[in-house]
Parts: C-alpha cells; structure tokens; sequence
C-alpha cells in the first residue's frame, strides 16, 4: 500500500486532484468529509459536541450549525481544543478503518487540508501539493464560492504560506489554468504513483 499526503491552500483545486485520483483506481480518504460524517445527527460525536457546547449549536433539524459552532470555537483556543479533543479521534479511527479496508497494494491518497500546517508530513510515503499563485486562489475563492475579497484573503493568511507547503512536497501539480489542462497532467502523476507503488 503506498499512502499518499494529498494538500493543497483554499482554493488550489485539491478537490479536483483528488477526484481524479480517485477516478484512476485510488482509495481516496477525505478527511474533511470524515470530519462531517463523525458528527451527523444520532452519532456520538454530535451527542459529545452537544454535551460540551449545548444544543444551540443545532439546527432546527437537528444537525450540526457548523458555521455558529465555528464561530465560538475559532474565537477562543480552549474551546477549540475542546472540540478538537472530540472530533480528532474519531476521525483518527475512521481513516484506520478505510485504510484496513483498502486492498493490498492500492494507492491511498489522504485528502488532508491541513498538512502542512500540522506537520503531517512525515505520515505519508508521498507528499502531493496542488500548487496555484494566491492571486488565482483569491480569484477563485471570488468567483466560484462567492467570498468577499477580504474574506477570501484571510482565510488563505490562516493556512501555510504557499512556500511551507512545496517545502513538504514530493510531488507538485500546478493548478492555475484550465481543467482542462489539469486532467492533462493526471495521466503522468497516475503513472509516477504507479511506479512508487510497486518498487
């Protein structure tokens, strides 16, 4: 099994690598979904974050209000470290669970935004970092999800710079034009993991 560190700053277009990995034959493992799925309604996780943070970080439906949670726990560390202390393990052993199912030999990409800033590194055989000047991902972040140019900026100023990121890199894919012209570049990144995978 070789493991792969896929990461990438907001708005690089990791999403878009990771699916075409996954379209290519890899376990795809996404952290950020995993993240999602610990804490859906009727989990134990939502019944710990509700026993830790009350129930006004529901929905009237039940589900988590991400956004009202993050609000409280961005604007305080031990809160955040509260929610961490939470979320973090049962992520931990959902990865391992999908890692033990993956058949032997396959390509796991770990689709993992904070890499970099949580020196996950060393974690992975392979470190892949789609890679775009911030002035795209600022254009992009605009454009495709509708921030504030202003938003947009400070949540690109709270991740690794795009320096800290290639430092980690094995592998860099380039992502600033079409893609088009990305899914180009697949083919040659598939066949470089292939490779690493059976020697």
């Amino acid at each position: 099994m070789l493991k792969v560190g896929l990461t990438g700053g907001i708005g690089s277009g990791k999403s878009e690598v990771s699916q075409r990995l996954g379209a290519r034959g890899a376990v795809v493992i996404d952290a950020d979904k995993i993240a999602r799925e610990v804490v859906e309604p009727g989990t134990p996780g939502l019944a710990r974050v509700t026993g830790v943070f009350g129930t006004g970080v529901l929905r009237e439906d039940g589900s988590l209000d991400r956004e009202k949670l993050g609000s409280i726990v961005f604007a305080d560390s031990e809160k955040l470290a509260s929610l961490n202390a939470i979320v973090h393990p049962l992520v931990g052993a959902r990865v391992a669970e999908l890692q033990e199912q993956a058949a032997p030999g396959s390509i796991v990409i770990y689709d993992v935004p904070l890499l970099a800033e949580n020196k996950l590194a060393p974690m992975y055989e392979v470190v892949i970092v789609v890679d775009a000047a911030d002035e795209v991902r600022v254009a992009r972040l605009i454009e495709l999800r509708g921030m504030s140019e202003k938003d947009a900026r400070a949540r690109l100023a709270a991740q690794a710079t795009r320096e800290e990121r290639l430092e980690i890199a094995d592998i860099v894919v380039p992502n600033e034009g079409t893609l088009e012209e990305l899914e180009a570049r697949m083919d040659d990144i598939w066949a470089d993991l292939t490779s690493r995978a059976t020697t």
